[in-house]
């Protein structure tokens, strides 16, 4: 199969889960903010609270997703869900707080100018919205190692039926995404299809393997050598082919046996 030109592909949208949940928590907490009238703007009226809190709420969801992006070069979300928590909190906290100060002042005060001496009496309460949101959305983006081990009566894999007809019959060594493409990597060489990688592990249940980085699965027995250093690991494959491990699949291969 040849890969379709970039050029082609100008306008097209990959769509992440957890961009999407992010905000779809925001937007239900800004309806929450809006109905229970929260900083003191219970006697506003609530189509006026819903207009502040919902654009509110959506920039803080974009500077934690961004946030949280940064965070994770750094932190094993898997094994330190808490820390992982507390940092997003402690980032997003203090400039949102001075948002939500600057916007509000401009917005509700009679005056429209800006108090310093207001300032702090905002800090306590954004902080325990964005402690609460980061902890629902830290939680909610755990997902467990896919690690997939044929079993004794268990239905046979489906995903080498999605193999190309040069490849058909072909020993799957890596599945590796590519923009909206997985390039599949066998003992008769490589070819790209069209599918998500979250798709494809679905059917990849039945084959001995796992997923070692968020853009790869691999296939156990394809595995020749094994590289480690500064907390990460390499996999080697058949052919030169290196597979990534990221630190958040990196303990369950070990203790699997992996390295």
């Amino acid at each position: 199969m040849t890969r379709p030109d970039r050029s082609a592909r100008t306008f097209s949208i990959s769509i992440d889960r957890s961009l999407i949940r992010g905000l779809l928590i925001a937007e239900g907490a800004a309806l929450v903010l809006a109905l229970t009238g929260a900083f003191g703007m219970d006697q506003v009226p609530l189509w006026v609270r819903l207009a502040y809190w919902c654009p509110m709420m959506l920039v803080g969801a974009l500077w934690g997703i961004l946030a949280s992006r940064l965070i994770e070069k750094h932190i094993d979300l898997d094994r330190r869900p808490w820390l992982m928590a507390g940092a997003l909190t402690a980032l997003i906290s203090g400039p949102t707080a001075v948002s939500v100060w600057a916007v509000t002042s401009l917005v509700f005060n009679g005056d429209r100018t800006l108090h310093l001496s207001s300032l702090p009496n905002f800090f306590v309460p954004v902080l325990i919205v964005t402690g609460t949101l980061s902890l629902l959305n830290v939680f909610l983006a755990r997902t467990p190692v896919q690690t997939h081990a044929a079993t004794q009566g268990a239905a046979p894999a489906r995903f080498p039926d999605r193999l190309p007809p040069k490849l058909r019959g072909a020993t799957i060594h890596a599945v590796e995404s590519e923009d909206h493409y997985l390039r599949i990597h066998t003992d008769r060489g490589s070819d790209l299809i069209l599918m998500r990688l979250s798709d494809a592990l679905t059917e990849l249940e039945g084959l001995e393997g796992a997923q070692t980085h968020r853009s790869w699965w691999v296939a156990r027995d394809a595995v020749r050598e094994v590289a480690r250093g500064e907390g990460r690991a390499t996999l080697t494959l058949p052919g030169g082919i290196e597979a990534p491990v990221s630190r958040r699949y990196a303990r369950a291969l070990r203790d699997a046996g992996w390295y």
